[in-house]
């Protein structure tokens, strides 16, 4: 059975902005009698592992956060959460399970929210994944890879099905996107959200305010967003093959100049 425990991150030492206040309120009274534990640099060993610490210097908190939200949950047992998800229902019906997260699209698993008993198999694998592996590249670049791709990777090679339904593998049990992650544009929809337990925002507290003004930008929406989106695509399609493909091309790139 999954404990009553709550756990956050909160890395960098800077002020908690008004909507992480306001969620982070929203559990201690929907879940009174659940323990809240934030993670930060007095609660966590940075240096216990060599990729959050290189992610961790290079002021990459959401890479540190993919590999303490694992830890927590697999070591101490709990429900982890962004701080920019709001719990508009207790979540006692869920904690039978020996671990549950859920959907954030019809194809997509988020990890906003991802609980499990301590020691649950498919966590520890997940966990496994970073203690060989190093954030910063011998090139100076750094490894961007999300936990959200780590996990679909695992889970696809199990037999998950990205069809938005619920489904239990690997012990995890997933469920629809209007449980958890409800689409934004489907708020005010009484039917579809009868059944919702927490809204998450995907507020991105992380980022910088130059990278949020960046994302809002004309050039980000229009170009930079779709060409990452398409590279990822084909990553998911052709693998090492396309890495090295577009090494190949930015090196041509580079050297036209």
């Amino acid at each position: 059975m999954i404990p009553k425990i709550i756990h956050y991150c909160w890395f960098g030492r800077n002020p908690k902005p008004e909507l992480a206040e306001k969620c982070i309120e929203s559990w201690h009274r929907i879940c009174p009698d659940y323990k809240i534990v934030e993670w930060n640099e007095e609660t966590f060993d940075i240096n216990s592992n060599m990729y959050v610490k290189q992610a961790y210097e290079a002021g990459k908190y959401a890479f540190v956060t993919d590999y303490v939200r694992l830890f927590a949950i697999y070591t101490v047992g709990g429900i982890y959460m962004d701080t920019d998800v709001m719990i508009l229902k207790n979540l006692d019906q869920f904690l039978n399970h020996a671990a549950f997260s859920g959907f954030e699209s019809k194809t997509k698993i988020p990890t906003g929210i991802i609980a499990s008993e301590a020691g649950q198999p498919l966590i520890g694998e997940l966990l496994h994944y970073y203690n060989d592996a190093r954030f910063a590249k011998e090139d100076g670049s750094y490894n961007m890879t999300t936990n959200v791709e780590i996990i679909t990777g695992l889970l696809t090679s199990r037999g998950f099905k990205p069809n938005g339904e619920f489904q239990v593998i690997s012990g995890v049990a997933f469920y629809p996107q209007n449980i958890f992650c409800p689409d934004h544009k489907k708020l005010n929809d009484k039917d579809y959200m009868r059944d919702t337990v927490t809204i998450h925002y995907f507020a991105g507290s992380w980022k910088s305010e130059a990278a949020k003004k960046r994302e809002a930008s004309l050039w980000w929406k229009m170009i930079a967003k779709p060409a990452m989106l398409v590279s990822k695509l084909f990553k998911a399609l052709f693998g090492d093959k396309w890495v090295r493909m577009k090494d190949k091309l930015r090196d041509i790139l580079f050297q036209s100049r």
